[in-house]
């Protein structure tokens, strides 16, 4: 039995590195071309140094195919996105570098993104809802850390709010790049949504009674406010 286990073993480790193999591949074959380009199977197999048949023995159909590419997209941007969400350095730092990020993945990787956001839903719904829930769980901590005062609706919509934060984000980058030409340069686009992202808070925060610099390391900040909360120790 032990024996049986352990070719079973292997062989899943042997499809999952050769599924990766092909996935890799199928990234390799739409970076090559433009945004929008119609790419074929045959293609993904030659690059990936395999039969056509041996990449269909790892999914159902195209379709399977093409959501598992799709995935394989949203995992290396949300990948390479996420260890940005965190709450080092200033509120300003903070916002441009998930922005930026998210900008620099984007330009990098233009036919892959077109690729991936052709289907809104599936795996890019899910990778964007991971990013979501990484800026809703820094959002939550910064609340809680500034002893913000929030009613119960207030509270119950922080989740959403970041979600929709996200998508807006998300939706005008999206935009952006699939427009020729495209204008304007990644560093103006940068600036300008991050400034955004930075009104939206701040207009949050004052109406909660928080008067932020933007400027102020985080960690110098939350003293400062906690401070001046009555409820603070």
């Amino acid at each position: 039995m032990g024996q049986q286990d352990g070719r079973q073993a292997r062989w899943d480790k042997h499809n999952e590195e050769r599924r990766a193999q092909i996935l890799d591949a199928a990234l390799a074959v739409i970076g090559e071309g433009q945004p929008g380009a119609e790419f074929h199977v045959q293609q993904i197999a030659q690059r990936a140094g395999l039969n056509r048949t041996v990449v269909y023995r790892h999914f159902d159909d195209r379709a399977d195919l093409d959501r598992a590419i799709r995935a394989h997209i949203l995992d290396d941007l949300t990948d390479g996105l996420i260890p940005e969400v965190s709450l080092d350095g200033t509120v300003n730092q903070i916002i441009r570098r998930i922005v930026a990020a998210y900008v620099d993945w984007v330009v990098k990787h233009p036919a892959a993104h077109a690729f991936a956001a052709q289907e809104l839903s599936g795996p890019f719904e899910q990778g964007t809802d991971r990013i979501a829930t990484a800026v809703n769980d820094i959002l939550q901590l910064a609340i809680a850390l500034l002893g913000a005062e929030l009613d119960d609706d207030e509270r119950a919509l922080v989740d959403p709010l970041a979600h929709g934060l996200v998508g807006a984000v998300f939706g005008t980058v999206r935009r952006w790049v699939s427009r020729e030409p495209r204008a304007p340069e990644a560093k103006a686009l940068v600036d300008l949504l991050s400034q955004s992202v930075w009104n939206l808070l701040d207009g949050h925060a004052r109406r909660l009674g928080l008067v932020l610099d933007p400027d102020l390391p985080l960690v110098d900040l939350l003293p400062t406010v906690g401070a001046t909360d009555p409820t603070s120790p």
